[in-house]
Parts: structure tokens; C-alpha cells; sequence
């Protein structure tokens, strides 16, 4: 264990679990304390689950294509319960049909997202990403 913990979920009425279990087992293979929420989450059920287990981040996963609509307001929710600067991660199929990458990514970074993960992105990105945001070694 590396001492951090995160809570990870699939948000709103997606119900894709494999992606989600995938996750769950690679993170905490990589040291992390996981509090898996699984499908269908909605953005009070990653607050209070972070409160509660003193969470270093959220990690948002959503494969339905409405990951946008579903995120929406998450930071400032998160802001006005005390977990102001709580790492946020999204990841997946997070909006509807192609768009280019860049542009998803700068609109999720506009909603207050730390990272933002596309379609295909192996957990081992995902990892890399928390080890280095919450200063693992």
C-alpha cells in the first residue's frame, strides 16, 4: 500500500462494469486503497464516499458517451463539501460520437478535471498519472 486512497465509479446511468473492475484490480495491485463504487454513481455518492474515506482523488469512468452532461458542476460540488484541490481524474468514452481529443480534454479541464483520459487508455496511464499527481514513489 502506498497510503492514498481513491474512490472510482461510473457515473450517472451507465451500467458498463467490466472497464470498472478492470480498474479497481489494476489500482490496487499498484498500491492504492480503492473504493469502488461501480456503476451508476451519482456525483453525492464520489463526494461522500471521498469525505468519508478521507479520499486523494475521484476517479470518474463512463463509457456511455454522456460523461460531459454527467460531470458537470463535479468541482464546484466538491469545492462547496471541503474537498477543495481533491485530485479529479475522467476517463473513457466520456462524450457522445468522434470529437477530437484536444477539445474534449480542454472542456472537461474547463469543468476543473485534472486529467482527462480518452477512449483506449490502458490503466498503467492511469496510474502513472495518480503516482505522479499524488507524489508516489
Amino acid at each position: 500500500m502506498n497510503g492514498k486512497t481513491i474512490v472510482l465509479g461510473v457515473i450517472g446511468a451507465d451500467v458498463h462494469a467490466v472497464g470498472n473492475q478492470i480498474l479497481n484490480y489494476a489500482f490496487t495491485d499498484a498500491g492504492f486503497n480503492v473504493v469502488n463504487l461501480g456503476v451508476m454513481v451519482s456525483q453525492e455518492e464520489f463526494i461522500e464516499a471521498a469525505i468519508e474515506s478521507a479520499a486523494d482523488a475521484i476517479v470518474v469512468s463512463s463509457l456511455y458517451g454522456h460523461g460531459e452532461l454527467d460531470c458537470q458542476g463535479l468541482r464546484d460540488k466538491c469545492d462547496e463539501a471541503g474537498l477543495g484541490g481533491i485530485l479529479l481524474y475522467v476517463g473513457g468514452n466520456i462524450v457522445v460520437g468522434k470529437q477530437p481529443f484536444e477539445e474534449v480534454e480542454a472542456r472537461f479541464k474547463n469543468m476543473g478535471f485534472d486529467r482527462v483520459f480518452g477512449p483506449g487508455t490502458t490503466p498503467e496511464a492511469g496510474i502513472e498519472a495518480l503516482k505522479e499527481d499524488l507524489r508516489v514513489i
